[in-house]
């Protein structure tokens, strides 16, 4: 034992053989091999690191770098005509805000639950951190904070005491950093949870989550309910955690949630992947829109039949269309006219979703 000082940013040794490394949070072995993420975090006594060691010490070697991962996992549910999960195959790397996008019924909620093992998958299997979500399931538990799609709370008791008990379940709860949160969210500890507004019991269950500083957030509509001001710091409390190096995986069927804080999106349909990428990435593999302002008379079918325009309309002072690939042959017919104005910009998130979706999806699953 070397070290009885708080450790920093840049680490401190606190056994012979062992280094912690912030804010990647990870622990090593002198000889590089990484056992395990632990949610260390800055303010560690060199005795609460070294516990913390001793817990984790018993893991067997990370062999990836992904937090998540999802192998040919298929959930059926009885009485079902299709699955519920459908051979999902994903991964999700250390620091990323995931956004997994689909409407009610879509397969959101099941796959959260086969995650923290509340049901078991039919066929495939499910990594954290590099451990078997089911086999691994109480270690890989301690590094992960969870906001449930309908969380149900003691309604005799206040937010504070609420905290209080859900903080002894855990090691390492900072209670001065809980009660920074629920200030930040202008949540009231001392009303009755019976008490809360549907807003404010969805505050409380994001304190839970942060509170301990996990390694993982895995929350599920977690705005649900929250007015735009309050949307606004859980943005910021997103960005906050992943510069620290948390990994969030965010549920959602609110487009504009999952565009503000996510750097790639999942689409799932009917139980399947249907695409992963990136924000940006998945509007353009989609259309622009370009949309000219001029003055001159138009002809739609002009527009219509030029490479790569899917769609044409006239609009008042101009026309407007829908361009996939190089808008180059667009822009040359655009300069036969007067042109007053031109725009290029990306479609609707909505626009991007609902053409994997349409009008008839049928989703009966969780």
């Amino acid at each position: 034992m070397k070290n009885n000082s708080l450790w920093n940013q840049k680490g401190v040794t606190i056994h012979e053989n062992i280094f912690v490394i912030v804010p990647q949070t990870c622990i090593f072995v002198e000889d590089g091999t990484k056992l395990s993420p632990i949610d260390c975090h800055f303010g560690d006594s060199y005795e609460l690191a070294l516990s913390k060691w001793r817990f984790f010490a018993t893991i067997q070697p990370m062999k990836t770098n992904s937090i998540i991962s999802f192998s040919d996992v298929t959930k059926h549910y009885a009485r079902m005509t299709r699955p519920a999960l459908d051979t999902l195959n994903l991964t999700i790397e250390q620091g990323e805000i995931f956004g997994y996008l689909g409407p009610n019924g879509a397969g959101k909620t099941t796959t959260i639950r086969i995650m923290l093992d509340l049901i078991r998958p039919t066929a495939g299997r499910v990594t954290l951190f590099g451990l078997d979500a089911q086999a691994d399931s109480v270690t890989v538990k301690h590094m992960i904070g969870n906001l449930p799609g309908e969380l149900r709370l003691w309604g005799h008791l206040t937010g504070a005491q609420i905290i209080d008990y859900l903080a002894g379940l855990r090691p390492n709860v900072d209670l001065d950093y809980a009660c920074t949160l629920a200030e930040r969210l202008q949540l009231d500890l001392q009303i009755k949870a019976d008490a809360y507004s549907t807003g404010n019991k969805r505050k409380l269950g994001l304190v839970q989550a942060f509170m301990h500083r996990p390694a993982l957030l895995i929350l599920d509509e977690p705005t649900t309910g929250l007015d735009p001001l309050m949307r606004h710091v859980f943005n910021t409390m997103l960005r906050e955690v992943q510069n620290e190096g948390t990994t969030v995986f965010l549920s959602s069927h609110i487009l504009s949630e999952v565009q503000a804080s996510c750097n790639r999106v999942a689409i799932l349909r009917e139980g399947r992947l249907r695409t992963v990428n990136s924000i940006h990435a998945l509007r353009e593999a989609h259309y622009r829109i370009v949309t000219i302002h001029t003055q001159e008379l138009q002809q739609i079918d002009t527009w219509h039949t030029l490479p790569n325009v899917t769609q044409a309309h006239l609009i008042s002072d101009g026309v407007q269309l829908h361009v996939t690939g190089s808008p180059d042959a667009v822009i040359k017919q655009a300069a036969h006219f007067t042109v007053t104005g031109i725009s290029i910009d990306e479609p609707r998130l909505e626009d991007v979703f609902m053409a994997y979706y349409g009008a008839d999806d049928d989703t009966t699953a969780g």
